[in-house]
Order: structure tokens, then sequence, then C-alpha cells
């Protein structure tokens, strides 16, 4: 595979040189990195070895009071603020995928350095921005992409690039997991615990990117491309959502000592052939709840990590909010800083693996398999007998009765996704089945 041959980084310019900063965004996240900066000014100039200063912050209407800025700072031409020569780096908190492109290749094709906490653009588009990156002898950031304060990119980009990662498997979202804790604490519906949510403030009002997994999958597609040394888009991530997740659900994996999480999966494994391929994939999860991931609760963070030398480790804390999303941002300007400080450069963009993407059917998983069957003898057998048909063997069989007759739950061994789904699909042709309550992956075993 070619890759993109870096120039040579640019010299340091100094001990205290002063380094200008373009700040595009002043969200929630936007304010607290310029708070946070104005009031450590002083730490920041002894890690760095030179004094920061913000050159102007980008805005979409200048004229709307903001608090906590000088008025003079504010602009709305975020394009003009970039190119100033006395801008050395960029800081992107604006959020979405085709804007902030733009501004982003712009400073990087301009030679400034860029920290971004946009996961959706690095997720879709890291090609380019690696490529422009590389080309300029600049640096890209982008820890808070990923679990805000929880320090997984920098891990991953450096403390483990001498070992071998096999598997990165956690929970991104916090809004998902505020609501599936809350309903296994409390035993509420998805739809109590939405609205709950978006009351306090964890949710948008509009929280089609949470709940359906889409946030959690830019997220997966960051943590594969840098666990593998292979580039993983948002587009190859399996991606199925909490939606439809029922308390019946959370009440049937408590009462068989699990507890379900919208997991990231993401994997790297040999296939039949002998070939080694990677996986990502976000979905609700049955884990074990004797495992770590198990008791990340209300609206943290948590992703596992697995290598071959370095074994089990696990990262935990905020992954959201204004406070803790800047002080990822602002770990990566001091980075970027002492950079353009010292000379130097951060670690660009690996993907010398190129390891293939297996197509989601090929993958490998556990199911835990819910249903409504008549009550009568012969019933377990008619069903083992589908499992059985396409190459899956049980692990655990649980049947009680139930209103309507019995309930029946499987939990299967390993198998393809592919055939794990067929089998399913045949399951629901039985007339002794009455109905596939719900078909949950299972994780942490």
């Amino acid at each position: 595979m070619s890759q993109t041959v870096p120039t040579h980084p640019k010299p340091g310019a100094g001990v205290g040189t002063e380094v200008g900063v373009a700040l595009l965004g002043y969200g929630t996240v936007g304010q607290a990195v310029y708070r946070l900066l104005t009031e450590n000014s002083e730490d920041f100039t002894h890690r760095i070895g030179g004094p920061v200063a913000v050159r102007g912050v980008a805005v979409s209407d200048a004229s709307k009071p903001r608090e906590g800025v000088d008025p003079a700072l504010l602009t709305e031409d975020a394009m003009a603020l970039i190119n100033r020569d006395d801008v050395d780096i960029v800081v992107e908190v604006i959020g979405g995928i085709d804007y902030p492109r733009t501004l982003v290749l712009a400073a990087l094709n301009a030679g400034k350095s860029v920290v971004t906490a946009n996961k959706a653009l690095v997720a879709a588009h890291s090609e380019e921005l690696a490529a422009a990156a590389d080309a300029a002898g600049v640096d890209l950031y982008f820890e808070a992409a990923v679990a805000a304060a929880i320090p997984v990119v920098g891990p991953l980009r450096r403390s483990l690039a001498g070992d071998k990662v096999n598997s990165v498997m956690g929970i991104v979202n916090g809004t998902t997991n505020f609501i599936l804790d809350a309903m296994d604490s409390t035993g509420a519906s998805y739809d109590d615990m939405l609205a709950e949510a978006m009351a306090l403030g964890y949710a948008e009002a509009d929280p089609t990117a949470d709940v359906e997994g889409h946030d959690a999958a830019s997220k997966a597609a960051i943590l594969a491309s840098l666990a593998f040394h292979t580039r993983v888009s948002y587009d190859d991530v399996y991606c199925e959502g909490i939606s439809k997740i029922t308390a019946a659900d959370v009440e049937a994996a408590r009462a068989a000592g699990y507890v379900i999480k919208l997991l990231a999966v993401c994997e790297r494994f040999t296939d039949d052939d002998g070939v080694e391929k990677i996986s990502a994939a976000v979905h609700p999860t049955l884990v074990p709840r004797s495992h770590p991931l198990a008791s990340v609760s209300k609206s943290f963070n948590a992703v596992f990590v697995e290598a071959e030398a370095a074994g089990r480790l696990m990262f935990y804390g905020n992954g959201a909010g204004g406070n803790p999303t800047a002080s990822a941002v602002l770990g990566d300007l001091v980075g970027a800083a002492r950079n353009r400080v010292h000379g130097g450069r951060a670690p660009g963009e690996s993907t010398y693996a190129n390891l293939p993407i297996a197509a989601f059917g090929d993958t490998r998983t556990r199911y835990h398999v819910d249903m409504e069957v008549d009550d009568r003898i012969g019933v377990l057998s008619e069903v083992a007998a589908k499992f059985s048909a396409n190459g899956i063997s049980l692990s655990a069989v649980r049947q009680e009765e139930s209103s309507e007759g019995a309930r029946l739950v499987v939990v299967t061994h390993k198998a393809r996704e592919r055939d794990l789904a067929a089998t399913v699909n045949s399951i629901n042709e039985l007339q002794a089945v009455k109905s596939v309550n719900s078909v949950i992956r299972l994780e942490g075993e």
C-alpha cells in the first residue's frame, strides 16, 4: 500500500515564542476551552515553553453577546482568521462535517496544525486530512473525538504502538449508557428514560445520532483505524441502535446475569481461509455483570483494550460535556504548541497493515435468543434442529412457563453472523414459535 510521504516537520521556533491560536466555535466546548486556557495561561506557558495567545474566535453571529470572551476577538470570517500570519494552531470545535472539513483542510494546507474534537469529520475524512497534514508537515490531533476526557487515542497512537492490539470494545456514547443504565436500575421503559435523558440535557432535541448508534459508529471507526493500523471509515462500521430495547429485554438480561450496553466492538480475527481481517460494529450487547464494562454507569464511558503484550486495559471516565472535552482539546493543544516551539511532530496516520475489513456477515459472535413457544413436548428439539442445520452449537438453554405458553431462551456459542441471522429467520417460520422476543449479541465471556 502506498502512503503519503510526509515532509520534514518544521523546526522549532524557539523557547519563549508566542503561539497563536484560532478557535473555531464558541459553544459549550469552545467556551470551556477558552476559559481554561485563559485562567491557566501561566501554567500553559511553562508546559509549552512559550505563551499561548488566542488570536480570534470564529462564530456564526458576532453580534450575539457571549459570556467570558472579549467581543473584539469574535469574527464571522473563519477562513480569514485561519489565514492570519500570526495563527499557528487552529482548534475546531464546531461540529458537523462539510463546513468544518473545508476549514480544517484550509488550515492544514496553510501549514497550521489542527486540534479537533469532531469525531464525524475524522471518521468520514481521515485519509484526506492525514494526507494534508503530512504534506504540510504539521500536526493533526483528535483526542477529544473519542470519549472526551478519557485518554484513549493517545495510548493507541503512542503507548501501544509497540504492541499488537487484538480488540477494542467500549461504551463510547453517554446518552445511550444513561438510558440503558437507568432501565436496568429502575425497570423503566426505553421511552420514559429517553424522555428523562432529554429533560436532563443528556440527549439532544433530536437524539437519533445517539440512540441509533451513529455517534458511536464514528468513534468505532477511529478506534479501529488506530488499533489495527488500517483505514476504517464510518461506512465500514455495522450500526444498530437501542431504540428497540424493551424493559422486558433488560429484565431478561438481569435474570440471566447480564446487563445490556451499547458497545463499539472492534476486533482482529483470522477467517476460515486463514486470512487476517478486522471488523468494527456498534450494537446493543449483553455483557456479563462480572465484566468491568458492566459497572460503567450513568453517562460515563469506558474503553476496554486487549493487546498481546499489555494484556487487558480499561480506560474510564467522563465521555462528554464541556469541561471533559475541553481537557482533551487542551492536552492536544499543548502537544501541538510544544512542537511549534521546540520542533518535532506528533505521530501521523498509520495504515501500513491495510488489513481487509470483513463483511459483517462473516464476523463471529454469540447470540442470546428469547422466544415465546408452544408449551408441548418436542418444541426444544425443533428449535435446536434449526441451529444445528446452520452449524451452530448451543451453550445454554432455559425454558420456563409463561402466560402465552412457554418462554425459551437460547444462548449460542460463537458463530458467523450470517448463519445466526439465517437461523433466526428459520426459527420464525416454525409453527411452534409464536414470536421471537429479542435477539441480542453477547460479548465479554
